[in-house]
């Protein structure tokens, strides 16, 4: 059978884009490739009832694309563009040591860190996340194809950003692709809440996501870098920072609800119920109100601040310098105290039970007594001697898969079946108990039309009636 295939790039100097677009048909199919150049991309497979249908599906994707500016390209000659880094020079603080509990190196810059009661995350700009108990016990390991941007958490499931634009899911033993981002987002940071969301890039753009993974909106702002980005289910509002300030969006659209400009580029952000907070390279951490973008207090550093944080409710706010110093003030903007990390600068931090816990630029995930007692103590120059953590060299890490185990007895599993909806494959759940027409949030690289699968569960999330996969996937005999 004759194939017909059309490949096109679009590749902009001046821009980000750097992406390509293949369509080939052959007989009554037409699949559509497409992605960031130098990557395989995602791959799309449509059926037509006659050659005459394919042949005219495929020449109006082609007509829509060149429209947009794609030309024909020969694969292969250009190449993927290099990764942005987030490159700021740390230097050693000149404060008073900080109360090092324990100390893991990971091996390089540090970005993404996520802590609750269980255990810390913590993912490096060479693709390493390890998961660590509270008391410094390296757990886990997973070994991700690019460099860490981010780990944010939504409920249960945890989610890692990386450079080349998926956000993995590693709630179950094995990491899958839970998003795609466009092949023109080049991805800065990212938050999700109830499975909507929201990324911030290097142009200053902000993107939406929906639960399925498709597009839901894009807006260009008169900004770049933006490295903050929070998303709100509960007001459905996506908070946004780059060089020019602060901006609120409605989730649901992108509509503006404010903006406020802080006097600095935002390097970093962190929110609240009430508030959200701002990291900016004039050396202030600003707090701003939810409702309105008005400036409630302002928090003043000695250096550029790439971190901040809250104790819960904002009782507290903390900041990292790029002088490797961390600082706590007190919610009216009160300076408490200042010391140094002994291990670079905070790319991010987060506060919990009376620790601060931050990943750093020479690539140290760091726990650090924030306790009054402690604190006072550090001020006299005394600290404890911290542990060195190490990671058990028999320890395996989990790497992405696209194969799936198979069993034949689901047991207590929720069963899940694949099915073709127009172009699109969905995935909805088919055990007794739950709603038919609704469709679940799955990896897409595992899915193929007519396969059930087994799960350990599946949870409702609340949100335009769809539920989420987790836990162990198993392919069903």
């Amino acid at each position: 059978m004759a194939e017909h295939r059309t490949y096109l790039e679009l590749s902009e100097d001046s821009a980000t884009a750097h992406k390509f677009y293949e369509v080939v048909r052959s007989g009554t199919r037409v699949t559509i490739t497409f992605g960031r150049i130098g990557t395989s991309g995602q791959r799309k497979v449509s059926d037509f009832a006659t050659e005459a249908r394919a042949e005219a599906a495929a020449a109006k994707k082609i007509a829509e694309k060149t429209r947009k500016g794609y030309a024909p390209a020969v694969r292969g000659v250009r190449q993927a563009r290099p990764i942005s880094r987030r490159t700021m020079v740390s230097t050693r603080s000149t404060a008073r040591q900080a109360p090092v509990l324990w100390r893991l190196a990971t091996g390089a810059a540090a970005f993404g860190i996520f802590v609750d009661q269980e255990r810390c995350w913590v993912g490096n700009q060479n693709g390493d996340v390890y998961t660590v108990t509270t008391d410094g016990t390296v757990t886990g390991r997973y070994l991700l194809p690019n460099g860490v941007k981010c780990l944010v958490a939504d409920d249960f499931w945890i989610y890692a950003g990386c450079d080349d634009g998926r956000v993995y899911d590693l709630s179950g033993k094995v990491p899958r692709v839970a998003y795609e981002i466009s092949a023109d987002v080049d991805i800065y940071w990212l938050d999700i809440d109830d499975a909507i969301l929201g990324v911030s890039d290097r142009n200053g753009r902000v993107t939406a996501v929906d639960h399925e993974d498709e597009y839901q909106w894009s807006r260009d702002v008169d900004g770049d870098s933006a490295w903050m980005m929070r998303c709100d289910a509960e007001s459905n509002t996506i908070y946004h920072g780059h060089s020019r300030g602060v901006a609120c969006y409605s989730a649901a659209d992108g509509k503006p609800i404010w903006q406020t400009e802080v006097g600095g580029n935002v390097l970093f952000g962190w929110q609240e119920s009430r508030s959200v907070y701002a990291a900016t390279g004039n050396n202030d951490v600003y707090r701003l109100a939810k409702k309105n973008g008005e400036v409630e207090a302002a928090y003043r550093c000695d250096a550029a601040v790439f971190a901040c944080a809250t104790s819960p409710d904002g009782r507290h706010v903390f900041a990292g310098d790029n002088h490797s110093s961390i600082y706590c003030f007190d919610e009216d903007g009160t300076r408490l105290w200042k010391l140094g990390t002994g291990h670079g600068s905070a790319y991010s931090m987060q506060f919990l039970d009376d620790r601060v816990y931050i990943v750093t630029t020479d690539g140290s995930l760091v726990c650090i007594d924030a306790s009054e007692t402690a604190i006072h103590a550090a001020q006299q120059g005394s600290v404890p001697k911290p542990v060195d953590v190490k990671v058990a060299a028999s320890l395996p890490a989990a790497e992405p898969a696209a194969v799936l185990e198979t069993t034949s007895q689901p047991g207590d599993a929720v069963i899940l079946e694949c099915y073709q909806d127009g172009s699109r494959l969905r995935v909805r759940v088919i055990s007794e108990g739950y709603e038919q027409d609704w469709n679940v949030q799955f990896p897409k690289e595992i899915r193929h039309p007519g396969t059930r699968y087994a799960v350990e569960g599946v949870r409702t999330s609340g949100r335009g009636g769809f539920y989420r996969a987790y836990g162990e996937i198993r392919r069903l005999l």
